[in-house]
């Protein structure tokens, strides 16, 4: 990749203090004219990733590196765990800033939004590209709060690997469960950083064994700390058995020193390094057999015999397996540990050829992409980031949007760093993308070459005989996972200062929408109001600074009101029956049926029917009665609010011949509110 800044460097330098063989300064000129850079100077970016000695790069061997050269990454926390922080000391310790960035002054790369820089916190997600010795990595730093779990969702779901940050004085905190459980549902490999062990209070066994406990993995222990809390100074690298110190007087924490343990200096840190080392080896040997082999045939007499690279490659086939997670230590505002991070990303984390993604063989090479997020920008329109899966993405390249069955032009190809983006001429597998000129793409979409490429692919699919895919039309078929969205738990009135502002209200909050699936906008029928639903009080808060701020709308915002939802405790039968005459027709009906919690969460009740009913009377009655069941469960007893996570099973059926299925309906209606009465079920 060619970098903003690397741009900035070669077009500021004099072109004379650099050695180029066969290249005039002309040609300089047209090539650095030909990539446009956008880079506003308001930030230090460092010109040394660009430049290795006298020579530059080439444009393609920096934009698409081999694919084994990858690693897409997030960084994943509870909130004020350090993730924001220990991102801006990887940007600055692989030479892409000049300084570092400072949560409490503001002035961070990845929290670039004046909402972020005011808290303090990061609200949404930000991608960063950046090199570190020979290997492209991709991340993205996620937001803490449990209000924007949904940007960690849409991120977490086109990684490869994840770094979960910890605060050692916390260990394991509620919201680093929830981001847990997400890259668990992804299946992501994760190394864990336990951060902050200058804090008071930090302890670095405290906080590996809630690792162990609470979510429920097997912790490898790659480093130890030297001292804690103010008496943190370093780490052992119980691999190779060396320790690293970070020189006090450096400011930057750039100077540090690599040296091996030895038993005339160290005799009490060899001896605990020696025997975490020995417990690692057997650990890793008791989870991946070609190791264990290798441990009980050569080294079985001897671990300390044992090479760092064998044991290094055998954490990483462990880490991929996600049977353990490796464990690092450090503090990234006392810029300690972030190098080792950063070697270990590199290291143990997988490259995107590793991941197995079984629908790549149905495009053989044509292009498959995923649109993970958009952004919108006043002068570009609305920017979509792409992961590609296979193929190759170029500028002025015409795209097939499988979900809404459209084809949109790729005007332009950016590279995103953060609030700021190189473009570039094309981008390969493995990569992320950011993209001008696609109007109709949403978040989740699947980005194909051509429609015809599409089918070609559905084919190969099909022709392969899975089960899974079997009964589905083509498009469905190759439709990719897309991302979960949650339902809003806040809501509230809005308001524009006048009517005549309405129309640009409806068009911020279309633009937001876009960018933010989990906001959504109704209008409330009876009043004519737009209500806006959101996932937290701070969520709608954010959302309303952003109008005023981007949009220049003073709104007025109602009182804030939870979207309370209401389930039954256990399982209750229930029997009713409805006997009316309307004119000379009797319509008699007799139900009998069960209500219970379900397993997993359901917004509208399972209706299931047990063998005793009559397949007949089914059939011509079935919707009526999942019909009358909804409408149940729209109103719950004990607030009004909607019950859900019900499963509904109809037990017995008695219609007498002529009966309505209105009648039918509300039968059942009326005996799933009886069972779901607060005496009895709730």
């Amino acid at each position: 990749m060619l970098s903003n800044s690397r741009i900035f460097a070669v077009n500021h330098k004099k072109i004379s203090s650099l050695n180029i063989n066969n290249m005039c300064c002309c040609k300089i000129r047209a090539s650095l004219k030909r990539l446009k850079p956008h880079l506003p100077l308001g930030r230090n970016y460092s010109s040394l990733p660009g430049l290795i000695g006298n020579d530059i790069k080439s444009l393609r061997s920096i934009i698409n590196p081999p694919i084994a050269k990858i690693r897409n990454i997030g960084i994943m926390a509870h909130i004020d765990a350090g993730k924001t922080t220990t991102t801006e000391r990887i940007l600055y310790y692989s030479g892409y800033t000049r300084s570092l960035g400072d949560v409490d002054d503001g002035d961070t790369v990845t929290d670039f939004m004046a909402q972020e820089r005011e808290r303090g916190i990061t609200i949404q997600s930000a991608a960063v590209t950046f090199d570190w010795k020979g290997y492209r990595v991709n991340l993205i730093d996620t937001p803490g709060h449990v209000d924007f779990t949904l940007e960690v969702e849409r991120c977490l779901r086109v990684l490869d690997g994840a770094v979960a940050v910890f605060d050692a004085s916390a260990g394991v905190e509620a919201q680093t469960r929830t981001v847990w459980r997400q890259a668990d549902k992804h299946k992501i490999p994760r190394i864990c950083f336990l951060n902050k062990m200058d804090k008071t209070g930090a302890s670095f066994n405290y906080a590996v064994e809630s690792i162990r406990e609470k979510l429920n993995t097997k912790p490898l222990l790659l480093q130890l700390p030297i001292g804690e809390a103010k008496t943190f100074q370093g780490v052992v690298d119980v691999v190779s058995k060396e320790k690293l110190l970070w020189n006090p007087n450096s400011d930057d924490g750039k100077d540090f020193e690599r040296k091996p343990l030895l038993e005339m200096s160290d005799p009490k840190l060899l001896k605990e390094t020696t025997e975490a080392r020995n417990a690692l080896i057997e650990q890793v040997a008791d989870l991946d057999d070609e190791f264990a082999d290798l441990v009980l045939g050569e080294f079985s007499e001897n671990f300390d015999l044992l090479p760092a690279e064998k044991l290094q490659t055998a954490i990483h086939r462990v880490t991929l397996a996600q049977t353990a997670v490796p464990v690092l230590c450090g503090s990234a505002l006392k810029n300690k540990g972030v190098q080792p991070l950063l070697d270990a990303i590199t290291m143990y984390l997988p490259s995107p050829e590793e991941r197995n993604y079984e629908f790549l063989q149905w495009y053989k090479g044509d292009l498959c992409a995923l649109a993970f997020k958009v952004l919108h920008d006043k002068q570009r329109g609305p920017l979509v980031f792409m992961r590609i899966y296979s193929g190759t993405m170029k500028p002025q390249l015409a795209v097939h949007n499988i979900n809404g069955n459209c084809t949109e032009r790729i005007s332009r190809l950016l590279l995103p760093f953060a609030d700021q983006h190189i473009e570039i001429p094309s981008l390969t597998a493995g990569n992320i993308a950011l993209t001008v000129g696609l109007k109709h793409t949403a978040t989740g979409d699947t980005i194909v070459s051509s429609k015809a490429s599409a089918v070609a692919a559905a084919r190969r699919a099909e022709g392969q005989g899975e089960e899974k895919h079997r009964g589905n039309n083509e498009a469905e078929r190759l439709l990719l996972a897309g991302v979960e969205i949650p339902e809003p738990v806040f809501f509230c009135t809005i308001e524009p200062p006048s009517v005549a502002k309405q129309p640009d209200l409806d068009h911020a909050l279309k633009c937001l929408q876009c960018e933010d699936p989990s906001l959504k906008v109704r209008l409330d029928p009876d009043s004519g109001q737009t209500v806006l639903c959101g996932m937290g009080e701070l969520h709608i808060e954010i959302i309303h600074d952003r109008i005023k701020r981007e949009y220049g709308l003073e709104t007025y915002l109602g009182p804030l009101q939870v979207a309370y939802r209401e389930t039954i405790l256990n399982s209750v039968r229930a029997t009713d029956t409805l006997d009316r005459t309307l004119g000379d027709k009797r319509h008699l009906v007799t139900v009998e049926l069960e209500a219970k919690p379900t397993e997993t969460p359901s917004v509208r009740p399972v209706v299931e029917y047990a063998g005793s009913v009559s397949a007949d009377l089914l059939k011509a009655s079935q919707e009526a009665i999942e019909s009358g069941a909804h409408s149940a469960c729209l109103q719950g007893p004990l607030l009004g609010s909607p019950v859900q996570d019900v499963a509904i099973t109809l037990r017995s059926l008695i219609i007498h011949p002529g009966t309505s299925t209105t009648m039918i309906s509300a039968c059942v209606s009326r005996c799933v509110q009886k069972a779901t009465w607060p005496r009895r079920g709730l």
